[in-house]
């Protein structure tokens, strides 16, 4: 089994990288190490093929971390943007409602121009 597949990334993105480049790269890692169990399964010993199960399994448990991770981190900008919106509303109905009338007057202006 190759190592380069099997081995997870760090969880520090690096500059230019983002948080879901790095989910990608680990999921691919993930394929990668299942693939080469694969591949190795016909010509491995018993041994052998509980080192490259368990080498597996622990990236498929890191991978699957991570993605919870990304995941509840996705959540929780989710709700603090609603809770901003509607704390914004609130404070300031009026400019809501001019906003919108603003962009219902373009969209009619574009809509029109077809």
């Amino acid at each position: 089994m190759s190592t380069e597949s099997s081995t997870i990334s760090s969880t520090i993105p690096a500059s230019g990288e983002s948080r879901k480049d790095v989910f990608v790269k680990d999921l691919k890692g993930v394929v990668g190490s299942a693939d080469d169990l694969i591949t190795d399964m016909a010509q491995t010993t018993a041994e052998g093929y509980a080192a490259a199960r368990s080498t597996v399994q622990g990236a498929m448990g890191e991978a699957r971390s991570r993605y919870d991770d990304v995941r509840r981190r996705a959540l929780h900008q989710a709700h603090c943007a609603t809770e901003a919106t509607q704390t914004y509303m609130r404070e300031k109905p009026w400019h809501v409602l001019a906003g919108a009338a603003v962009l219902g007057f373009l969209a009619g202006v574009f809509i029109n121009r077809r």
